[in-house]
């Protein structure tokens, strides 16, 4: 049940993120999802200790959420300009 909540929760930070980014056009519901959850994951990792904030990627709650929306945000900044640096 844990990995169906972070898929589901995944693809909406994803999906918040890339609209943000002004990405969304260019990203399906299934990079929506990838970058969510590694969002996610690189909020936890990064984002949360420099915030004060440890937690579990596991357990959804509001401050989680806003980390992994900031962690998926970070994740498509980087891809902007690694594409950016590609392109050049």
């Amino acid at each position: 049940m844990g990995w169906i909540v972070a898929i589901i929760v995944g693809g909406v930070a994803g999906w918040l993120a890339s609209m943000v980014m002004r990405r969304d056009a260019s990203m399906g519901i299934f990079l929506n999802v990838i970058v969510g959850i590694l969002g996610a994951l690189l909020g936890n990792a990064f984002i949360a200790p420099l915030l004060g904030f440890g937690g579990s990627i596991q357990s959804f709650n509001a401050a989680g959420f806003v980390i992994a929306i900031l962690g998926a945000i970070v994740l498509l900044g980087i891809a902007n300009l690694v594409q950016r640096g590609r392109l050049r």
